[in-house]
């Protein structure tokens, strides 16, 4: 699903007088707050759905996959998912 396909399903979800720019911006308001979050507190629990939380990949040495040579990976942040409860049993 993209997220053309996702205002469309919120856009059924909320019923027949919501506009398709409606249910636009409803989904960009809650990707914008999950964002928003995960700045600032590091992590978002949606219950039944899951958490987003913020980790860090430590640096570590790769290879370069055209050239075989070694090189070093730096120390990043990720974002990580964990899917709840509720998710895992729909799937």
């Amino acid at each position: 699903m993209n997220k053309a396909e996702l205002i469309d399903e919120v856009q059924k979800r909320l019923g027949g007088e919501t506009s398709k720019a409606a249910a636009e911006r409803a989904v960009d308001a809650v990707l914008e707050a999950v964002g928003k979050g995960i700045k600032r507190d590091r992590e978002v629990q949606l219950v039944g759905f899951g958490a987003f939380a913020i980790a860090t990949r430590a640096a570590r040495r790769g290879y370069n996959p055209h050239t075989k040579r070694p090189m070093k990976i730096p120390a990043m942040k990720t974002i990580r998912f964990k899917a709840g409860l509720d998710l895992k049993a729909a799937v």
